[in-house]
């Protein structure tokens, strides 16, 4: 298993209480599109969350962990470790990552290949 069905189903259902979304596959797991951009996923870790660059810091004070794939930080990436998922611990990430979305502009469509 590439990441915890059980914490997805949770974000699943938390994420679509506050917005529409899509899922994708994505990092060897899976990612949840609103707004047209990637609000949170799931890892084989636990639940990654884009809180943008200005809430990095204020995402690790609140005991998120740093995040990379390179060995780099991902600043505007935090990780909450499977461990640490509780309903409400989910509840309160996936509604901060749905509200980070939300504030952006969409991005326009691609366009399709000739």
């Amino acid at each position: 298993m590439a990441y915890d069905e059980e914490i997805a189903a949770r974000v699943r259902d938390r994420v679509g209480e506050l917005a529409p979304y899509e899922e994708k596959k994505m990092f060897g797991g899976l990612a949840f599109m609103v707004n047209t951009h990637m609000a949170c996923g799931m890892m084989q870790d636990g639940l990654m969350i884009r809180v943008g660059r200005d809430g990095h810091a204020a995402a690790i004070t609140k005991g998120a962990h740093e995040m990379g794939f390179t060995g780099r930080p991902m600043r505007g990436m935090v990780l909450v470790p499977n461990e640490d998922c509780r309903d409400e611990v989910v509840e309160s990430w996936v509604t901060e990552a749905v509200a980070f979305a939300m504030s952006e502009s969409p991005k326009p469509p691609k366009k399709a290949k000739a």
